[in-house]
């Protein structure tokens, strides 16, 4: 049961579930998909804090007769290994564990790569729970449509390009992780790191033109990849385009990575440092706004004559405001902090400035209608739709304040640091509300304990768990 003597703000949310859409507007959306054979069944998918997806497969009928599904309400606050953290159920969600609602997302509709007959959709939750709480409130993608709806209010909108790196990786008996092989009877391995190779690239091929394949389908932007500066490690660029479905391309690609990575016999995995001696995984964001209002020169990050408009700065500086906090976003497992520590291109301040990869917050030389902030301290084992809403929601308080940037502070180095400071934020309670922060807190201080119980908590739960959850 809820403590009654605990605030009532526990349950004050910013973000409105997303409307059930009418029945004609589903059938409109299948019919799009039935031109030349029947749907037969749908997969309803949500992602949960740590950005895996959940969901149920449901027929053709019982979607349409229920706008989307149901699932225990219990999903929201489970941890990635299925604990339930008593600082969440009772304080945050109620444990009736009733039924919740997938809501879905019509434009996101696509056929599911491989299974024809199936589609697959991109769902929130919704309904109340209880105690004043709708599921709504503990939705990273409803926290980003809330941030984006701040940001439409304000005149602004966001254009935003992700660079996500990944691991190609075996499970050795005696080694334990090592590169993965391209095809399982290939004797080729990389015993060193080959960056930016074409002929080690080239081992893994078949994988790849898989994975563009399935992007295709599943509409993802993914416009190029590359060896990057670690063992087995790549890099996936995307195209541009507006954050929301941005992130739902990125935990869409980070699924269908693994999945296709599985049926290649090898392992891909966005763990933030699997390898102590090798740079860690790093999911980059470009990020621009433009102004709404059809002014001749929308861009506001970079003046006409070239120079950095003071937008920018502003925009920066509401990032380093709250970065501490975020970090528990951005960094959110407590390997994630290896990456921090052990820095090698990955920054361990709230620096920023001009180019240099190590700066967390760089400005890359652009044209002024292409100016931009890359907002490098995400890892790879970050939520997507939590990275958007804090960098664009932090942003756009910096840029209505007009802050003014500084040098940058020390970033956390531990998660339970970055906790203490992200259950202090009331910008951070403010934009994203204060259920989804006490749910998060309370779940990753929850794995943070149950890892270390373990005498050797990296071999024991990191690499076990998050190699292939992260």
């Amino acid at each position: 049961m809820a403590d009654p003597a605990l605030p009532e703000r526990r349950f004050m949310s910013v973000i409105r579930p997303l409307p059930l859409p009418s029945q004609e507007a589903m059938l409109t959306a299948l019919a799009g998909h039935e031109t030349l054979a029947p749907v037969r069944r749908i997969e309803c998918a949500v992602a949960d804090f740590s950005s895996v997806a959940r969901g149920k497969l449901v027929s053709r009928d019982d979607w349409l007769a229920h706008a989307g599904c149901k699932l225990p309400s219990v999903l929201l606050g489970l941890t990635l290994t299925g604990g339930e953290p008593e600082a969440v159920f009772g304080p945050v969600l109620p444990e009736s564990y009733a039924d919740m609602h997938l809501v879905p997302d019509l434009s996101t509709l696509a056929p599911r790569p491989g299974r024809p007959g199936e589609l697959s959709v991109v769902c929130e939750p919704a309904g109340a729970l209880g105690g004043g709480l709708d599921a709504s409130a503990l939705s990273p993608r409803g926290a980003l449509r809330s941030v984006l709806e701040r940001l439409q209010g304000a005149g602004l909108r966001a254009t935003v390009a992700p660079e996500l790196e990944l691991f190609l990786l075996e499970r050795h008996p005696e080694q334990g992780l090592g590169a993965a092989r391209g095809r399982p009877d290939s004797p080729a391995r990389e015993l060193a790191v080959e960056a930016f190779s074409l002929e080690r690239t080239s081992h893994f091929e078949a994988y790849f033109d898989d994975l563009y394949a399935a992007c295709e389908a599943w509409g993802i932007p993914v416009c190029g990849h590359a060896h990057e500066s670690a063992l087995s490690q790549y890099e996936v660029n995307f195209q541009p385009g507006q954050p929301l479905a941005q992130a739902d391309a990125v935990w869409r690609f980070k699924r269908l990575a693994r999945e296709l990575a599985a049926r290649n016999g090898f392992l891909a995995s966005f763990a933030a440092k699997p390898f102590m001696d090798q740079p860690g995984t790093g999911m980059h964001w470009h990020v621009s706004l433009q102004h709404t209002d059809g002014r001749d020169w929308p861009h506001v990050f970079g003046l006409p004559d070239g120079a950095s408009a003071p937008a920018l700065s502003h925009f920066i500086a509401g990032l380093q405001a709250e970065a501490a906090a975020t970090m528990a976003f951005l960094a959110p497992f407590d390997m994630s902090y290896d990456r921090i520590r052990l820095s090698d291109a990955a920054p361990s301040r709230a620096s920023w400035g001009e180019e240099s990869r190590s700066l967390a917050f760089r400005i890359p030389a652009s044209s002024p209608a292409a100016r931009r902030v890359e907002n490098r301290l995400p890892g790879g084992d970050a939520n997507p739709y939590l990275v958007m809403a804090t960098t664009l929601g932090l942003g756009l308080l910096g840029l209505l304040a007009r802050q003014a940037p500084g040098e940058g502070q020390a970033l956390p180095a531990t998660l339970a640091s970055a906790l203490e400071a992200l259950q202090a934020s009331q910008p951070l309670r403010v934009l994203l509300g204060d259920p989804l922060v006490n749910a998060w807190v309370g779940i990753k201080r929850h794995e943070s304990a149950e890892r270390n119980r373990h005498a050797d908590p990296r071999q024991h739960w990191d690499l076990r768990h998050l190699t292939e959850q992260a």
